[in-house]
């Protein structure tokens, strides 16, 4: 089992790739991995025949120990796996009979104390791995042709596909047999799937309904054993909430003139032909904006706290948080002081998409230096957001509400939207936090202080 992320303490083996006999060459994927961020592909580090999977699929797995033997045919695979892998053998029968049983796989061992670095210590989420397939799971085959086993029958090979491709065909009704894949060793990937012809069938290419288990009458609850990705949540935000010392601010902001300042960049690019969805600029893409600009100008806010020290950042760079299934992950738009709302648009949507579709490399989830947490579009008018260490502070964004205020004198309706900045006072005091939120104040209600 190696190490696939930074952090990854241990693995759980999703699903096996090669099977016991199948002959595999130095890069072949073996397996599917998830890890404490995300799921990826295990490959082979040796070329011959895989004797034996020591683990069966749905094992958790620490980082270090055998999962499988590759050799050469005739070698005892058996004694090998026992002597180089009996630990891991072990520990993942255990794993099962826990699973069996209701029971929840022990939590992954507390990393020891290191230096964090941009690529270190940050508090992420994934979305959890696709089920592991059973032994009567159908497979798409294609026939390799010529060469027959040695039972007389046609040789066939698996259709080697990514696991987002085969979402995106099992939702489609696109048979994968007939999809020649661009990917390395032909495997299909998601873009392969854009031009695929559907099944003939027409309810083939709706999305299949989940199966509905019927509920146990002897049963009133399911244990669920934790996820990879569930189990980080949970000691990374054990970390934050228990030992920092939180504090939080709140200031409600008038956003007449960004409402009017999105609609008129809006209305511009429809009239050079670009067309709205080209350049469609989000309130939160604004709010990024102003709040690296505001970080430019209190580094005490752009800061880590880091045991020994404090690491104030000379760059800007904003996470983003991003819903998605178990969780959130949170996207870095790196440089953001720096970048125009067109760049940062973009950037923005392309990060989102792929982060719900578990397509994200580590250095685009991690070495933030503040985060923005944004819930308006799910009509919440304020709360409160958990830091991710060792960044100092998170704000939390509200929806944009119509409400009458007073306003030069009268009474008007006029948007408004609420911030809530929750802030490590080991790094941030108050009056440095109220400061921080007054400019971006300043700067929502005068979008044009952001391109003087």
């Amino acid at each position: 089992m190696e190490a696939l992320s930074p952090t990854m303490e241990e693995g759980r083996l999703v699903e096996w790739k090669k099977q016991e006999g199948d002959i595999v060459a130095v890069g072949d994927v073996l397996a599917e991995v998830e890890t404490d961020k995300a799921v990826m592909e295990l490959v082979a580090r040796a070329a011959g025949t895989l004797l034996k999977h020591i683990v069966e699929a749905g094992a958790t797995v620490p980082v270090s120990e055998p999962v499988a033997v590759i050799g050469q045919p005739g070698e005892d695979g058996a004694a090998t796996g026992k002597k180089s892998g009996g630990a891991a053998e072990e520990k993942s029968s255990a794993a099962a009979g826990q699973r069996a049983g209701g029971g929840v796989p022990p939590a992954p061992k507390e990393a020891q104390a290191t230096q964090p670095t941009p690529g270190q210590n940050r508090p992420v989420s994934m979305p959890p791995a696709p089920p592991a397939s059973t032994a009567t799971e159908e497979r798409p085959v294609r026939e390799t042709g010529g060469a027959r086993a040695g039972n007389g029958a046609k040789a066939t090979t698996r259709v080697k596909a990514s696991p987002l491709a085969r979402r995106i065909a099992a939702e489609r009704g696109v048979d994968l047999v007939s999809v020649t894949g661009s990917g390395p060793e032909g495997r299909v990937v998601a873009r392969d799937l854009e031009n695929a012809p559907a099944a003939a069938s027409a309810s083939a290419a709706l999305p299949r309904r989940p199966a509905i288990a019927p509920v146990p009458g002897d049963k009133p609850y399911t244990d669920t054993p934790l996820s990879q990705i569930r189990k980080t949540i949970a000691r990374r935000l054990a970390e934050s909430i228990g030992p920092v010392p939180t504090f939080y601010l709140t200031s409600e902001v008038d956003m007449e003139r960004v409402w009017e300042a999105r609609e008129a960049v809006l209305a511009a690019a429809q009239r050079g032909g670009g067309g709205e969805a080209q350049v469609k600029v989000s309130f939160n893409d604004i709010i990024i904006k102003a709040v690296a600009l505001s970080l430019r100008q209190h580094p005490a806010c752009n800061a880590w706290w880091q045991e020994d020290h404090i690491r104030y950042w000379n760059e800007v760079h904003v996470s983003m948080a991003v819903a998605i299934e178990e969780g959130l992950i949170t996207p870095v738009i790196r440089h953001a002081d720096q970048k125009s709302l067109r760049e940062i648009s973009t950037e923005a949507r392309d990060l989102a998409g792929r982060a719900r579709e578990r397509r994200l490399k580590p250095e685009e989830y991690t070495g933030g230096t503040f985060s923005v947490s944004n819930l308006g579009m799910l009509d919440i008018e304020e709360f409160t957001a958990i830091i991710n260490p060792p960044e100092a502070g998170i704000l939390a964004v509200g929806r944009i509400v119509e409400k009458p205020v007073a306003h030069e004198g009268t009474t008007a309706i006029r948007r408004r939207m609420r911030l809530t900045m929750s802030c490590d006072h080991r790094v941030i005091d108050g009056a440095t936090g109220a400061q921080f939120l007054k400019t971006l104040k300043g700067m929502l209600e005068n979008p044009l202080v952001m391109v003087w």
